[in-house]
């Protein structure tokens, strides 16, 4: 053991000194106030001996206060002398330890190193740090101790192999003296081999490994342990992502507030319960499984597995899960990484593909089955030519065309459905608009339904298609009559106005900044499910009965409204009703002139006309009705079936003078837009028609050069083709 040795003022350290030197002055100060008073004039030779107790208390007590005084200079000295014991053992163990050790100071230099690290380093005028990296030999080696010093500023410790000369594996060692800044401890140790270790001869004499150093301070380095506890406790608490620990039984050891959260449980309901309750009922065997195979298997699940938590709907998570050998057997970590907004987005997604697939498609059908309702419609006017009203076919003739017009509605919804239909937009008011509609809306909804609009103060102009402006609110309101068909109810229109400053994101759709007029329709019906929201805009989806509508009403809303620039969205929950809410642009103009009158409309009789007329049409059906109906019209018609055929029919050189060009706008090879550029080379004033199923919008931009052109959507009856005919060979600006 160590002896302890005498004491004197000389062996202490400043603050010890003065502290003796100050409890010194104390007693002294006490000791001559005692002794002054007792050479004052004593009391009353009565009261004498209550005075001399008196002062026998003082004195005793005076004796009593230098003892302690003493007693605690001797304590502070001693106290002095060990805390230099310990400072000069902790020099003393790094000097006679084996192992190259180094106590950095917060300024880079080497509060103290060891021989060893002296032979291994040669530090001289370098830092100790910059030595030890040249004696690697430099390369990476700087670059290694670098970061690891880094990382000890910020608190963490580390290590790394580098490789002296002569091939010399060493590892280094860095720990952070947590209560001390600043102060780093390095030490340097043989590294393991790379490959196993040969087999030493028998009798070989074993080398013991270099000890590891002895505890510097065991204060500080508890205070260490008890600083990286902490740190790790708070990484573990405020984890984004789940982290539960799981015993060989599959029970919950400890998690963190972010499972409980995920699973919406407390830690009383869950701590030393089976982990598998986190997860929904459903899914609890095939989590087991999985958690039994990693517990016998050993190591870490070769992928993710997805799985939802309890509740409903309960949150998706990734489970990511790996086997620990602990103390008291193997255990189980589990992390669970929320994946419910990513797995939102991803349906948001497939949705808006799934949206934008079947428009194309439905485009595409449309185009077609409008060439087929374009032939079916015409030579009905053909037929109706000679079988006029009192012909026994007179009747069979118009049911075919009633019902090819049907056909032709059906597909125009389609075409709405894709924003591929023709619109003729128009600065309105949608509170004229609402009001010329108010009367037609009662007689829809009945007499249970009450319908209210509320008008929106100085509403703004909007600029839209009249017609498919009012088949949405028609829509809309004859849905929600159908919610209410049951038990009646109310029917609110609202208008307003509605300034965005800022993007705002609903769903899959982002609302732009921008100045909107806004129409609601809001209904007290029994409500729309979750889980047909994401449906409702979809062609043929219908909750409704076998046979009461074909599933294209809100499809043809949103398919309206998205091709006028503006959106639409829908809020609802079972048994509270349904609010759609249409947000179109408002008109930066403050007034809008009336539309002028279409030029068909004048003269329109007479349909009646001559000139030459090259029809080009790939489709024969459309092509033989359309000569024959302009032939009978006066006209002299040169058919072609495709591009190609037109531009060889133009460039001969007893080429006929064409007045005026018809031309299917998709054609195989070489479509209308791009023949019509390639006329214009040479026939730069011919005039144009285009037909199509298509939306006059998606070739105006191919067709280039700013001319002005003419559309006559498909399918179109005789009467729509001569008129449209008549006007264009009319008109001379």
């Amino acid at each position: 053991m160590r002896k302890s040795t005498p004491v004197s003022l000389s062996g202490l350290n400043p603050t010890a000194r003065v502290a003796a030197l100050g409890l010194g002055a104390l007693v002294a100060v006490a000791l001559a106030a005692m002794f002054y008073l007792a050479r004052l004039d004593g009391p009353p030779p009565a009261e004498w001996a209550a005075g001399l107790r008196g002062g026998l208390v003082v004195w005793l007590a005076g004796g009593v206060l230098a003892f302690g005084a003493l007693f605690l200079i001797r304590a502070v000295a001693a106290r002095s002398g060990e805390t230099e014991w310990r400072r000069h053992l902790l020099a003393r163990t790094l000097e006679a330890s084996p192992v190259p050790s180094l106590l950095l100071g917060p300024d880079g230099r080497g509060v103290l190193y060891n021989p060893a690290f002296r032979d291994l380093a040669t530090p001289g005028r370098q830092l100790p740090l910059d030595a030890l990296g040249a004696a690697a030999g430099g390369g990476l080696a700087p670059l290694e101790i670098k970061r690891l010093q880094a990382a000890a500023e910020r608190g963490q410790g580390g290590q790394v192999d580098i490789t002296f000369p002569g091939e010399r594996r060493r590892r280094l060692f860095v720990q952070p003296l947590d209560g001390c800044p600043g102060y780093m401890l390095w030490q340097v140790v043989e590294a393991p081999p790379a490959q196993p270790a040969p087999t030493m001869s028998a009798g070989a004499e074993e080398v013991a490994p270099p000890s590891p150093l002895p505890a510097v301070d065991t204060d500080c380095l508890n205070a260490a342990l008890a600083a990286m506890e902490a740190r790790f406790q708070r990484f573990f608490d405020y984890a984004p992502m789940g982290i539960a620990l799981v015993d060989a039984e599959y029970r919950l050891l400890e998690c963190n507030d972010t499972v409980l959260a995920l699973a919406g449980m407390v830690m009383a309901d869950a701590q030393g319960r089976p982990v598998i309750n986190l997860f929904r009922r459903d899914q609890r065997s095939v989590v087991q499984q999985r958690l039994a195979a990693i517990m016998h298997d050993g190591g870490v699940a070769p992928a993710p597995h997805e799985v939802a938590l309890r509740g409903s709907p309960g949150p998706i998570v990734h489970l990511y899960a790996r086997r620990l050998d602990g103390v008291a057997g193997p255990e189980l970590i589990l992390y669970l990484v929320d994946m419910t907004n990513q797995k939102n987005l991803e349906a948001q997604f497939v949705q808006s593909q799934k949206m934008q697939a079947i428009g194309q498609l439905a485009g595409g059908v449309a185009h077609d089955f409008n060439n087929l309702l374009t032939a079916m419609i015409g030579f009905c006017d053909l037929l109706l030519l000679r079988h006029k009203p009192g012909d026994h076919s007179f009747t069979d003739i118009m049911q075919i065309k009633q019902n090819a017009n049907r056909a032709a509605n059906l597909v125009r919804q389609l075409l709405a459905f894709s924003r591929q239909q023709t619109l003729q937009p128009r600065i309105l008011s949608v509170t004229d608009v609402l009001a010329e509609l108010s009367n037609l809306l009662r007689r829809l909804i009945g007499e249970n339904i009450e319908l209210r609009m509320m008008h929106g103060r100085d509403l703004g102009l909007v600029k839209v298609d009249q017609g498919q402006l009012e088949q949405v609110i028609i829509n809309l309101c004859v849905n929600a009559r159908d919610a209410m068909v049951e038990t009646g109810g109310k029917l609110t229109i609202v208008t307003s106005n509605l300034p965005v400053a800022a993007p705002v994101q609903r769903a899959t759709e982002t609302l732009p900044a921008g100045d909107y007029v806004v129409i609601e329709v809001i209904d007290t019906g029994i409500g729309i499910p979750q889980e047909n929201l994401q449906r409702i805009f979809e062609p043929f989806f219908s909750t409704k009965e076998l046979g009461s509508g074909t599933g294209l009403g809100l499809s043809t809303v949103y398919g309206i409204v998205r091709q006028t620039g503006g959106f639409i969205f829908v809020d609802s929950a079972p048994g509270d009703g349904a609010k759609f809410s249409i947000y179109l642009p408002r008109h930066r103009e403050e007034g809008g002139s009336p539309p002028a009158p279409e030029r068909g409309e004048k003269g329109a009789a007479d349909l009646t006309g001559v000139g030459r007329i090259l029809l080009v049409e790939d489709e024969d059906a459309v092509r033989i009705f359309s000569a024959r109906a302009l032939r009978n019209k006066g006209y002299e018609v040169v058919e072609a079936k495709s591009g190609e055929a037109a531009l060889e029919i133009l460039r001969a050189p007893d080429r006929p003078a064409v007045d005026l060009i018809i031309t299917d706008v998709v054609m195989p090879q070489l479509d209308g837009p791009a023949m019509i550029r390639a006329v214009r080379e040479f026939m730069p004033d011919v005039k144009v028609i285009f037909i199509s199923g298509y939306a006059e919008e998606r070739f105006r931009s191919a067709v280039g050069g700013g001319e002005a052109v003419e559309f006559l959507p498909k399918p179109f009856s005789l009467k729509q083709l001569a008129g449209k005919v008549k006007e264009v060979m009319d008109d001379d600006t």
